[in-house]
């Protein structure tokens, strides 16, 4: 009797899912409950699970510590975020610390709610998104190990602007985000010319794709941009930021990727980690690219995962379209080359003791407009701290001002020091123009919220 050998992973694979059930924005709403139900069930129908060296783990709850690290709520967490949120966040904690404890090799976070739109101050929800999940899991394990340097790829088809947002003046995070233009698609940023601030500058890199690319257009984007970029990065960890809503057929957006473009990219990037993200076509796209991913991930062939509709003639790119990323990818590629040699002040103005900008968030979930201004300590022994002042206005609310000190884990004795003098100054001198006062410190791992005033 001929023996069947067990199929077995090249890579041993984590595999985490928490699918919500319990939780949903509205029944009709794309974020909904069954939203990874087809997912798990094409999981268990193709017998991943049953592979050899792929082996699932329950998810863990995030701790308030743990988003306090990353995420400024306002007024409080219980107030911005569930029980769900913090499963998605520690699901996410879990995978990582999985792959850095030498348990699995790589780790795929199959989870909602989402988090990549949640910026640092958080008053409500936008993009779907409450808390960061990815951001919250960074800082987790960045508390045991500080010296890490980690490259995000985020591949959702809406730009990362919350996990940029709150990476954008750290020199140890690479942000880079492969979405549709933002100029016909939420949230409307993600351009070129947004490159991270005087302390981290060229640590953003946005690559905005047009309407209408296929996979020829994100592959091509992949080898001659960004593995050329994570190459000369030499990150400890590569994650990616696995939204799938740049599929031909999700509803929410206008791009043309297949399961096996989905499949393709991840084998290329290797990744350490994926997080999911978006991705709102749940029967006909969402099981199919999952199963693509998992199988790159574990090393193993990919190529028979096709989508029942999938025709390789209805998603051919158009030659307007390739052109144009490839002179995006080619101002890009020219920026990164040269940015040890470009005079930050060209682009920053004078850079004195602090530069300044201003921000105005929309919560499209929520309905809340936020104006921000941030002021980051420019110094040149350390990435500086944050100061951050934040007014949020709902209709027929009562506006809401805060005011926020961020010490990030690796900043000098000088101005760990401002920072404290910072938020004393703050608090001492308040005379209710601000509801709430925070500080957050990454160094000390303290924090403190006062209010309400």
């Amino acid at each position: 009797m001929r023996r069947i050998e067990r199929l077995k992973a090249k890579n041993r694979l984590g595999l985490i899912f928490f699918p919500a059930f319990d939780w949903e924005i509205d029944p009709g709403h794309p974020e909904r409950q069954e939203r990874l139900l087809y997912t798990r069930d094409q999981v268990f129908e193709e017998g991943l699970l049953d592979i050899e060296g792929i082996v699932e783990y329950k998810p863990e709850l995030a701790s308030k510590d743990d988003v306090s690290r990353a995420n400024i709520c306002v007024p409080d967490i219980e107030s911005v975020s569930t029980v769900s949120h913090l499963i998605s966040a520690g699901a996410a904690i879990k995978a990582a610390a999985l792959v850095l404890e030498g348990k699995v090799d790589k780790a795929f976070a199959i989870v909602r709610p989402p988090g990549h739109h949640a910026f640092r101050v958080v008053h409500g929800a936008r993009g779907f998104c409450n808390i960061n999940n990815e951001a919250i899991m960074v800082e987790a394990i960045r508390k045991k190990y500080p010296d890490l340097k980690i490259a995000f790829v985020d591949t959702d088809a809406h730009h990362a602007d919350g996990t940029q947002e709150i990476f954008y003046h750290d020199p140890n995070v690479l942000c880079i985000s492969l979405h549709q233009d933002g100029r016909t698609l939420y949230p409307g940023t993600g351009f070129i010319h947004e490159l991270g601030g005087p302390g981290a500058f060229a640590r953003t890199l946005n690559i905005p794709l047009p309407p209408g690319t296929t996979d020829e257009g994100l592959l091509y984007a992949v080898k001659e941009f960004i593995l050329p970029v994570l190459e000369d990065f030499k990150p400890d960890l590569v994650i990616n930021s696995a939204g799938q809503d740049n599929h031909y057929s999700d509803p929410l957006t206008n791009m043309r990727v297949s399961a096996q473009g989905y499949a393709r990219m991840n084998d290329l990037l290797d990744p350490d980690l994926a997080i999911l993200q978006g991705g709102y076509s749940i029967e006909t796209a969402l099981p199919y690219v999952n199963v693509g991913i998992i199988l790159a991930m574990a090393g193993l062939d990919y190529t028979c995962v096709r989508e029942p509709d999938y025709k390789a003639e209805k998603l051919q790119q158009d030659r307007a379209i390739s052109l144009e990323i490839q002179r995006t990818v080619e101002w890009l590629q020219k920026v990164w080359e040269e940015r040890d040699r470009i005079d930050l002040e060209k682009i920053f103005g004078k850079l004195d003791k602090f530069y300044r900008r201003e921000k105005d968030i929309y919560y499209d979930t929520d309905g809340i407009s936020e104006t921000q201004e941030e002021k980051v300590r420019i110094c040149p022994d350390c990435p500086g701290y944050l100061l951050l002042d934040s007014t949020a206005r709902r209709a027929y609310y009562r506006q809401r001002r805060i005011y926020a000190v961020t010490i990030p884990r690796l900043v000098c004795d000088d101005c760990y020091q401002e920072a404290w003098a910072e938020f004393e100054k703050a608090h001492t001198s308040n005379k209710g123009n601000y509801a709430y006062i925070y500080l957050q410190d990454l160094k000390k791992d303290k924090y403190i919220s006062k209010g309400p005033f």
